[in-house]
């Protein structure tokens, strides 16, 4: 059977710049651009920033689900990322290399590996293009002269500025009203600056500063805000489709790429705005100082695989704060086992003739329930109750276990490969195994005492255990 779905179904996805779910239609008929903020590659990428990742992997798969080609761009942040939003304090890179003791372009390296390598973990669909903000550095030169030349730039003792206050409205993304607001509260009042909310898209390098170029400034080096909006102009043009981050990107960092690209070639460069909201940690924010920053391989030294964390990102739809526990992402590794056992029954079963029709009309339902979900503003969650519908039907065909590996192209978990990561997972020992057959003795011997017994003594040794019609399940606590 050919598995089959609307040729068109309408997309919607939620505008942070006008603050509402709208149709989308790409601006080139067949292909989506797409300009994603990448990591600053300074230390290791923690859990929460993976869910901004996911949720870029969830978006990048819809558009290709529905039929679109992809032109995705994804910065690599080596250089210019400042340790304050105020544009004070050490670049990121060069604040590594002085503690690791290595050359800054080492330390990027080491941490963008490390970043790729969490990436393929996650079995995240990466963008067509990633680049290096220190590859682009002739771009972002350009982008700057083109700002002061149009008059929206101005240079002081520091650097260069983007004066704000020739903007028709800033900010536009977070909507703030700035003039109520404590200026130290977000920057530090630079005596220098035209007004408190200007902000540095060049800066001047101090003599012992390892990352400058030559510039007609002078040897510096650029600002953050500057190098993404360089990097999308260079890769997707003036205007593209979809730029996405997480939601500490919409006061600042979005806003001022959208300032400098008016103020060098005139308009916003993106149609619509996407950011991924919050990880708590315990119901309170991730913070090195609560020792709470945790890494996927701390995952996975509690038994939780990287796509168990991603099955557990489905949970919560991407706009929403989602808390994460590591009792509560334990269960989603036995949400993810059960996943794969449930396609596995589908892809193993023997078909019945009698359910074949029965079966097509239940795929078509299926598929086009599952379509909607993820086309209304990525519906995870919603997606996922399709999915474990297919999962428990009580009739097993091969029909659903096809529309559940055409369904993954979204979801990602690599569910073609569940046979290797059942044998992976459930090694039991020679001790339990005898104990099974135990209680199994047992039970046909309907001794249900004796089986009770066995079946707390199997519990006491880190697994629970399950009767099915198709025999004895077990589990991993």
């Amino acid at each position: 059977m050919i598995l089959s779905y609307k040729k068109y179904m309408q997309i919607k996805l939620y505008n942070t710049l006008t603050h509402k779910k709208e149709e989308f239609l790409p601006i080139k008929e067949n292909c989506v651009n797409i300009y994603s903020c990448g990591p600053t590659v300074y230390s290791y990428a923690h859990i929460g920033n993976y869910r901004s990742y996911i949720f870029m992997d969830n978006l990048r798969r819809m558009c290709k689900y529905n039929g679109y080609e992809l032109k995705h761009v994804m910065n690599i942040t080596d250089v210019g990322h400042l340790t304050s939003d105020a544009d004070t304090g050490e670049d990121k890179m060069e604040k590594a290399a002085k503690k690791e003791g290595k050359d800054p372009y080492e330390i990027a390296e080491f941490y963008t590996k490390a970043f790729m390598e969490d990436l393929e973990a996650l079995n995240i669909d990466k963008p067509e293009i990633i680049t290096k903000a220190t590859d682009n550095i002739k771009e972002m030169i350009q982008m700057v002269k083109e700002i002061i030349d149009n008059g929206y730039g101005y240079e002081t003792s520091k650097g260069i500025y983007f004066d704000v206050s020739k903007l028709d409205k800033y900010p536009i993304l977070s909507n703030n009203d700035l003039s109520g607001e404590d200026h130290g509260a977000r920057i530090e009042v630079d005596p220098e600056k035209r007004n408190p909310y200007d902000f540095a898209i060049w800066i001047k390098a101090p003599e012992n500063h390892l990352m400058k170029w030559d510039s007609p400034w002078g040897k510096s080096y650029p600002g953050w805000h500057i190098e993404c909006s360089a990097m999308g102009r260079k890769y997707l043009g003036e205007n593209f489709d979809i730029h996405t981050g997480g939601v500490d990107h919409i006061p600042i960092h979005h806003e001022n790429e959208i300032a400098q690209c008016k103020g060098s070639f005139g308009h916003n460069p993106a149609n619509v705005w996407m950011h991924c909201e919050f990880l708590l940690v315990n119901g309170g924010k991730m913070s090195k100082s609560l020792g709470n920053v945790y890494r996927l391989k701390d995952l996975q030294e509690q038994g939780i695989e990287p796509l168990a964390y991603k099955l557990f990102c489905y949970s919560s739809h991407y706009r929403n704060k989602l808390n994460f526990t590591f009792e509560g992402v334990k269960s989603f590794q036995v949400a993810l086992n059960r996943l794969r056992e449930g396609y596995l029954k589908h892809l193993e079963v023997k078909e019945n003739v009698e359910n074949v029709e029965i079966v097509n009309q239940k795929v078509i339902e299926f598929e086009n329930r599952f379509h909607e979900a993820i086309n209304d503003d990525l519906n995870m969650p919603v997606a996922m109750g399709v999915v474990w519908e297919i999962i428990r039907n009580d009739i097993k065909s091969k029909e659903f276990a096809k529309l559940l590996e055409k369904i993954d192209e979204v979801l990602g978990l690599d569910l073609k490969n569940s046979q290797k990561y059942m044998q992976k997972e459930i090694q039991i020992p020679q001790e339990i195994q005898e104990l099974i057959e135990k209680r199994n003795k047992a039970k046909t011997e309907k001794n249900w005492k004796i089986a009770d017994k066995i079946r707390d003594e199997i519990k006491e040794k880190g697994y629970n255990i399950k009767d099915t019609k198709e025999g004895t399940e077990l589990e991993k606590i």
